[in-house]
């Protein structure tokens, strides 16, 4: 509808029922009121500007502005149209400016934290990578976020690297080019600075396998570790499962009657869930452990899980020996697999047992109920061949009245 609009005939109007009454201006081309079901009324205008894009433009609601006032704006813009002035795409700048002056104004500690909120904090893992940044960012976490280059970000790779943390300096990497894209496309930093931020090493595959020899040297060792770290580390080499994952083991995670431990995928590393028999050795351990009201099982504060892996690997490597080859921890879930592979158990079962990953293909439904429920059988078998490797000694299971029970 066009017409010649005056404030009488506006106030003469009543809010449609349904969907938006507009009215367009016969004396200013191109503006129109606008009234909703809920009685609201607004101007729009529109207009093409000179050799550009046709732009539209709200003036706010009436009779807030008037219709002489809506008028009056909309002969401005006509007159800029008409001169190619685009008020849209200089809106659009001017805001972008100010994106742009607040992103430099931000710190690096407070774009770390929306990373957080925004990222991070979905994340598994989210909660450690976001330590990872805070540490080796620890001197510019209140400088701008502008002034973060590419040469601070490589300067922290490179002072791990030189503490000899070599392979954790490449995950510090793989946190800045991470966290710099995200910033990146968010306009917090003018380029994503850790795409050039060169790796400390190239990492290839361990191939240190422990023998049984040195096997059972660790784990007599271990008896020389206290009572906090030695069921620890016993625990960690009897079920053959990722350090963390027992580090951080609840109570509620244990199941002594029917001799498993039970996680769910929000605590494992690869978000699976995994069922882990518990040979009679692992059972021994947790039962001679005082159950306190703390609900992790390894515990110094009774809050947290414990804590100080590095200084236990060392006092233990001290306890091997200079003639002792260097291992890691990680390298006894390989001598597990490479053991029992030699004692004839099949290549799925001990996947299973350390709860690995196929990359080949996604197995089926019914495949992956499989493999969690019938094949426990012949991972609780395998365990025990394991304990009985580990330690040299018989680890039949003995029921009674259907709950595990220890031989003396």
């Amino acid at each position: 509808m066009k017409i010649n609009l005056n404030d009488r005939y506006l106030r003469s109007l009543n809010p449609p029922e349904t969907g938006r009454l507009e009215v367009s201006d016969t004396k200013r081309s191109g503006l129109r009121f606008r009234l909703t079901p809920k009685g609201k009324s607004s101007w729009m205008y529109e207009k093409r500007v000179k050799g550009g894009l046709k732009r539209k433009h709200t003036f706010g609601s009436w009779p807030t502005v008037s219709l002489a006032e809506a008028r009056s704006m909309a002969l401005e813009i006509e007159a800029e149209a008409a001169r190619g002035i685009d008020r849209v795409t200089i809106a659009q700048d001017e805001q972008l400016a100010l994106e742009e002056a607040r992103a430099s104004q931000l710190t690096v500690q407070e774009v770390i934290n929306f990373y957080w909120d925004l990222h991070l904090s979905n994340l598994r893992t989210g909660e450690e990578r976001k330590r990872q940044l805070e540490t080796a960012l620890f001197s510019h976490l209140n400088k701008p976020i502008e002034a973060l280059s590419r040469k601070d970000l490589q300067e922290a790779v490179d002072a791990k690297n030189r503490e000899g943390k070599k392979v954790y300096a490449n995950r510090i990497r793989s946190a800045f080019l991470a966290f710099s894209n995200w910033a990146w496309q968010r306009n917090y930093l003018a380029e994503p600075i850790g795409a050039g931020v060169a790796k400390a090493i190239k990492e290839t595959a361990r191939e240190r396998v422990l023998t049984v020899e040195e096997i059972r040297e660790i784990w007599d060792a271990s008896f020389s570790m206290g009572a906090l770290w030695g069921p620890v580390l016993r625990l960690i080499f009897l079920t053959g499962q990722r350090r963390s994952e027992i580090i951080k083991l609840r109570w509620a995670e244990v199941d002594m009657d029917k001799s498993r431990i039970i996680k769910a995928g929000s605590q494992t590393k690869n978000g699976k869930p995994q069922i882990t028999h518990l040979s009679l050795p692992a059972l021994k351990e947790l039962q001679t452990l005082a159950r306190t009201e703390c609900e992790f099982v390894f515990s110094t504060t009774g809050k947290t899980p414990v804590s100080g892996i590095s200084k236990m690997k060392s006092h233990l490597d001290s306890l091997l020996g200079n003639d002792f080859k260097p291992w890691r921890l990680h390298d006894f879930r390989t001598a597990m697999a490479t053991a029992l592979a030699e004692a004839g158990v099949p290549e799925t079962i001990v996947d299973r047992i350390q709860n690995h990953q196929a990359t080949g293909s996604a197995p089926s439904a019914v495949a992956r109920v499989y493999n969690q429920s019938t094949q426990l059988p012949e991972r609780a078998k395998a365990l025990d061949k394991w304990a009985e490797i580990l330690t040299g000694k018989s680890s039949k299971a003995v029921k009674l009245n259907g709950k595990m029970s220890i031989p003396e």
